[in-house]
């Protein structure tokens, strides 16, 4: 039996999605899809060979149709979306963030413990990235000791929305800070954020965060580099280190140069990822074991992110206190 899947949004990783479900997920179909933008809307369902579209998003939760549902709308409704999907008992893929604020994150992490089932997974393609699983892979094998940094570098050809500290912490930086936490198996305790003072606007900015193992995570995220989407890495442990591959095409050697390409947006990088992380999805939902970011990571990135704009703005260090997860 195919599972019908509804998509909520269908912007540019709507779209996508959609895209993924028609051509890689053979045990699924996209039964639904809705944007408030209808031409968008219908763009995307003839792509995908969505079965309908509809004008409201609940109402693709509701369509019984719809055995599960991905958000890929506006952040500031994702909390609202992904609660009426708790209420109707389906499975939900939920884009980052999870929700706009730590209040609307911890609702929706006690309506799924309330029922006594997972049925939330938060969109951290990263952690279905082969390079990143290749990285923790090495790191949980022993072989290279104990985690000591982890390097991160985060660069876009230029913002996606109007420059603002906040977004470049909470909508590109949180990639990093979900992944890093993932690699090195351990919660941050602190944030200390720093910002250029040259660059206009004031871009890079430097976040380090310590974890309660010890280890420290610093992450350069460039949101004007001008140059290429550019996602690097570096593990640093006692014996060794590992450097994340380079994402998107061959090294090229000619005429005494050594170069290779850079793609214009994270799509090309990580469109393996996605798919793989929609893979997983459909399994999961089908054993009921799910392998991607839950709501509780999904709260502890959004928590995190907020800290870390908390110290940007005040210049000193954040302690980071998690909430009570609830049993």
């Amino acid at each position: 039996m195919s599972l019908g899947i509804g998509i909520i949004g269908a912007g540019i990783m709507g779209a996508d999605h959609a895209r993924t479900v028609a051509r890689h997920l053979p045990g699924a179909h996209l039964a639904a899809i809705s944007d408030l933008d209808a031409a968008r809307a219908n763009k995307a369902a003839m792509e995908s060979g969505a079965r309908k579209v509809l004008g409201d998003p609940f109402a693709v939760v509701a369509d019984p149709s719809v055995d599960a549902v991905i958000v890929a709308s506006p952040d500031a409704t994702h909390a609202a979306l992904v609660l009426a999907c708790l209420q109707a008992g389906k499975p939900v893929l939920c884009e980052k963030p999870l929700a706009a604020t730590v209040e609307e994150c911890l609702a929706i992490v006690a309506a799924e413990a309330k029922l006594g089932k997972t049925l939330v997974q938060v969109g951290f393609m990263r952690r279905f990235d082969p390079a990143y699983v290749e990285m923790k892979a090495t790191l949980d094998g022993g072989t290279l000791g104990a985690a000591v940094l982890l390097h991160c570098v985060h660069r876009n050809v230029s913002p996606a929305y109007a420059f603002e500290p906040f977004m470049a912490i909470a909508n590109s930086a949180v990639h990093e800070i979900d992944i890093a936490r993932w690699l090195l198996g351990s919660d941050y305790v602190r944030a200390i954020v720093t910002r250029s003072r040259k660059a206009r606007p004031a871009d890079p900015i430097l976040l380090t965060l310590e974890t309660a193992s010890g280890a420290l995570v610093s992450i350069e995220v460039f949101i004007n580099a001008g140059y290429g989407y550019d996602v690097r890495g570096e593990l640093v442990c006692e014996q060794g280190t590992v450097t994340l591959a380079p994402g998107l095409g061959n090294a090229i050697r000619h005429a005494r140069t050594d170069s290779f390409g850079f793609a214009a947006d994270w799509r090309p990088r990580f469109a393996e990822a996605y798919r793989l992380e929609l893979q997983s999805w459909v399994r999961g939902i089908g054993g009921g074991q799910y392998e991607g970011a839950s709501a509780w990571d999904g709260y502890v990135a959004t928590e995190v992110a907020i800290a870390c704009v908390r110290a940007l703005d005040t210049g000193a260090p954040v302690e980071i206190q998690l909430a009570e997860r609830p049993a």
